[in-house]
């Protein structure tokens, strides 16, 4: 499941080129009218701290086994999904259309805003709030954004959010571990 560096420069029909897709369950349509003007960035990894096994894939499409860890038994009945996975290689897999609101940032608000599923795309990056992402997740990251925001203008700068803005009394991901001035600095570089 890890492995692979792909530019992505297209979205077509709510998918991203270059990304693998593996249709998740958990999503379903946004709300008539709707602006698509918020990025989220979250982390995961499972078993915590544990990479690059194909557990990710399974939870988000509702086939995580319970009897294969312990931490599994408390998760494998929840009905979670993000659009896009960039793993620990840079490999991307996109679970959940843009066009469709993905079950990522549960009770959530922005600037007083709720419901933050209804108008962002939720990003996981394979890892944990406290051990450093691979250079490689965020330059696929930066590129991810550049094309999203081409594509989704409302998606500004200040609308890119880490899980713990959006709902601080629940989420603390991506971290202290992610590096928001060098992921802001790739953008940057790149005219953004």
């Amino acid at each position: 499941m890890c492995g692979g560096f792909v530019v992505f420069e297209t979205i077509e029909n709510g998918l991203i080129e270059g990304a693998t897709f593996c249709p998740s369950p958990n999503c379903n349509s946004r709300p008539a009218s709707v602006t698509i003007d918020l990025l989220v960035i979250h982390n995961i990894s499972l078993p915590p701290g544990q990479y690059c096994n194909g557990f990710i894939h399974q939870f988000f499409t509702n086939q995580l086994n319970p009897s294969d860890h312990p931490y599994f038994l408390e998760i494998s009945s929840l009905k979670v999904s993000a659009h896009l996975l960039i793993g620990r290689k840079g490999d991307v897999v996109q679970f959940v259309r843009f066009d469709q609101r993905a079950w990522h940032a549960g009770e959530s608000a922005f600037l007083e805003q709720q419901n933050c599923n209804d108008f962002s795309i939720g990003i996981e990056l394979e890892g944990t709030d406290h051990q450093p992402y691979e250079s490689v997740q965020y330059q696929q990251l930066a590129k991810i954004t550049q094309t999203l925001i081409k594509y989704y203008p409302g998606i500004t700068m200040e609308r890119i959010v880490g899980h713990s803005d959006i709902a601080p009394a629940r989420k603390t991901d991506p971290g202290p571990a992610f590096d928001w001035k060098y992921y802001k600095r790739l953008l940057t570089k790149n005219g953004q």
